[in-house]
């Protein structure tokens, strides 16, 4: 009994042994490989990829703006099928920023991109690109055509770029578009919509409080890939990024009224170690506290016609909650107004700064909530 016992815990032993060993080796030849296929790239290699990378922006910025379907095909591979999706949806993405400029009655001057290259690694002759991108769409109203007015959205892409005959083609592209629930939008035809907002007009902020002001500033300053260069396209470090998750629109909103605008936390809205609570971090839980809670009430809720009027209510430390299917799903933090007072607001994912509260949200089946914020 005694040696049958110790030849089974031998036997056991050497099993762990190899199995061990096995694990360790798979991991050995994966970080090998992984190695590979990792290119280290010395500042000739990544300046001429810099240089690549803005040239295909500048050009797909250029086709956008000039609505030049063929100019915007010429950058993708469309042989092959993720480099055709790519393609067709930057072309939805086209028709639907005409579309927007048409109902805004605005016309886009210049769209310019600053594009920061945050990873590379070979595949097959081409390269796996991981960027980061901010950028800045200027804009005139029809009727006060010097008058220019400018937002930044800021992006996150995955591509693929791979050589041939002509030059370098994206072959896959992957972002989280801030247009996307308006890209299947029917063109928006309406003349009292286009009469509302050009007879509107610049106000006076001068008189916000403090802690408005320093509200703003704080969303300024952290609106991630979309904040002004000199701010670094940073998240406040202080704070969890929730977008892996689902979405950090509640969690910035939060961080807005607490780190600026000086709202204290309690049991139900709170951020500690590490983690937000749900009225923190979930965007209807964080309409629905602060509504009930009494820091906020509501101006008005419906749909893009029916609270157009009241937009221009907003002040800067307002919010925009965004309902899809009777839920909320997107908060925005009002930061400005333009030349027309039209409201602007910052976000994340996607990153926003200064931008029209309605761009990328035109999808009729979506309502809109106004909220006042009590300061």
């Amino acid at each position: 009994m005694v040696v049958f016992i110790g030849f089974r815990r031998v036997t056991v032993y050497l099993l762990s042994i190899v199995f061990l060993s096995v694990i360790g080796l798979t991991i050995y030849f994966w970080y090998l490989s992984t190695q590979a296929t990792t290119i280290f790239v010395d500042e000739g290699v990544n300046e001429a990829l810099t240089i690549e990378v803005q040239q295909i922006f500048k050009l797909r910025n250029k086709a956008l703006l000039e609505k030049d379907t063929d100019m915007l095909a010429d950058l993708y591979d469309t042989e092959v099928r993720n480099g055709l999706w790519a393609y067709e949806h930057e072309l939805k993405k086209m028709n639907y920023l005409h579309n927007w400029s048409e109902k805004q009655s605005i016309e886009f001057k210049s769209i310019d991109s600053q594009v920061v290259i945050r990873g590379t690694r070979s595949k097959q002759e081409g390269f796996l690109l991981s960027l980061l991108v901010s950028t800045e769409y200027q804009y005139v109203y029809e009727d006060t055509v010097k008058t220019y007015n400018s937002f930044r959205i800021g992006t996150y892409h995955t591509l693929d770029l791979m050589p041939n005959e002509e030059g370098w083609r994206i072959t896959r592209e992957w972002y989280t578009d801030p247009f996307a629930d308006s890209l299947d939008l029917d063109e928006i035809k309406s003349q009292e919509i286009k009469q509302e907002i050009l007879s509107g007009e610049s106000k006076d902020l001068s008189d916000l409080n403090e802690r408005r002001i320093n509200a703003v500033a704080y969303a300024d300053e952290y609106c991630g890939a979309a904040s002004l260069p000199e701010h670094g396209f940073q998240y406040n470090p202080k704070y969890r990024n929730y977008n892996p998750q689902g979405g950090d629109c509640a969690n910035f909103a939060s961080q807005m009224l607490h780190e600026g605008g000086n709202f204290r936390k309690n049991s139900t809205w709170n951020y500690e170690r590490g983690a937000g609570s749900k009225a923190w971090v979930n965007a209807n839980a964080f309409n629905n506290y602060m509504l009930h809670s009494k820091r906020a009430s509501l101006i008005s809720r419906g749909t893009y016609d029916e609270v157009l009027a009241s937009s221009y209510k907003l002040l800067p430390g307002d919010y925009i909650s965004y309902e899809k299917k009777g839920k909320v799903t997107h908060i925005s933090v009002v930061t400005g107004i333009d030349s027309k007072g039209y409201v602007l607001v910052n976000s994340h994912n996607s990153d926003r700064y200064r931008v029209p509260w309605d761009l990328g949200w035109s999808n009729k089946g979506i309502k809109f909530w106004l909220v006042r914020v009590h300061y």
